[in-house]
């Protein structure tokens, strides 16, 4: 991983509607970067600049320019799409793009290193990670103040909101990732200030709501020109299914044996301690899986 990029989102976390809304706004022909986007958009400065980032993080739109993606084009304008966000394969599939194309560097370092690293984290704990990564890999990209920031957004992008004040309201069930329930608050007691204390928490397990063929996908786009992997490379490979869905090795071994039941084509063996994922060269590509799924 290059230089590592803590800001852009303005302190917004990515609401239910923005990635529509943002691309609409572009295929319309109108710019981020044009003195009425507050207008088009409907939304203040730092909310324009905050939709254009997230359209780039989670792959809708290239990072060079305003072009929406393959991915951008087949969720949100192609007719067999998910403009809405309805299905919750749309949401996992989102996150994965999150994760993999490393715009917002936290979300890759988080679900690829540090996760397997402490399953049960605080923020603070999650801060001196980065400060520590930064340092070891000579990167000049660590502020405590941004990346502080940058941990409360993603943390606010997966927990369900809660409604403390009245200016919460707005805000409450604008999140797009919670319903994945990758991140959860979780309490218990420390015996040295004999009182429960609060934590995150990503465990791995199997994800029931992850769909199968999201599962296919991501593998069809890890493995990339090949056609072979094997069972480690996709639990703990970087950006592999198992680390971005942090999944557990049965749960894993459960999403492969889903894939095998329902595409012939695609084997698995085990023989001498080898566990191997065979796809045919003649299989669908990635794409082909997506448009079958929303169809």
């Amino acid at each position: 991983m290059g230089k590592l990029h803590f800001s852009g989102h303005e302190s917004f976390i990515c609401k239910q509607f923005w990635l529509k809304k943002g691309v609409d706004f572009i295929q319309s022909g109108q710019s981020f970067s044009a003195d009425d986007a507050v207008v088009g958009l409907g939304v203040g400065k730092n909310m324009v600049r905050s939709i254009k980032y997230w359209l780039k993080a989670f792959n809708i739109i290239e990072l060079d320019k305003d072009v929406l993606t393959e991915e951008g084009e087949q969720i949100f304008v192609s007719k067999t799409g998910d403009p809405y966000l309805e299905s919750i394969g749309t949401i996992w599939l989102l996150h994965y793009l999150l994760v993999k194309t490393e715009h917002a560097s936290l979300y890759n370092l988080v679900f690829n290193d540090f996760r397997r690293l402490r399953p049960e984290f605080k923020a603070e704990q999650l801060a001196s990670y980065i400060s520590r990564y930064c340092s070891e890999n000579d990167l000049s990209s660590y502020n405590e103040n941004t990346v502080g920031r940058d941990i409360r957004v993603l943390l606010n992008n997966y927990l369900p909101p809660s409604i403390n004040k009245k200016s919460d309201i707005e805000d409450s069930f604008a999140g797009l990732l919670f319903e994945l329930r990758l991140i959860e608050i979780k309490n218990k007691l420390d015996v040295v200030q004999e009182q429960q204390v609060s934590y995150y928490a990503i465990e791995p397990g199997y994800r029931e709501s992850l769909p199968t063929q999201i599962v296919l996908y991501t593998i069809l786009d890890y493995i990339e020109e090949g056609r072979t992997v094997t069972f480690q490379d996709l639990y703990n490979g970087h950006n592999s299914p198992g680390s971005v869905f942090a999944l557990s090795q049965e749960g894993l071994y459960q999403k492969i044996q889903e894939i095998i039941r329902d595409y012939p084509d695609i084997s698995y063996s085990e023989t001498a301690g080898n566990r191997i994922l065979q796809i045919p060269a003649s299989f669908n590509s990635k794409s082909e899986i997506l448009y079958a799924y929303y169809n």
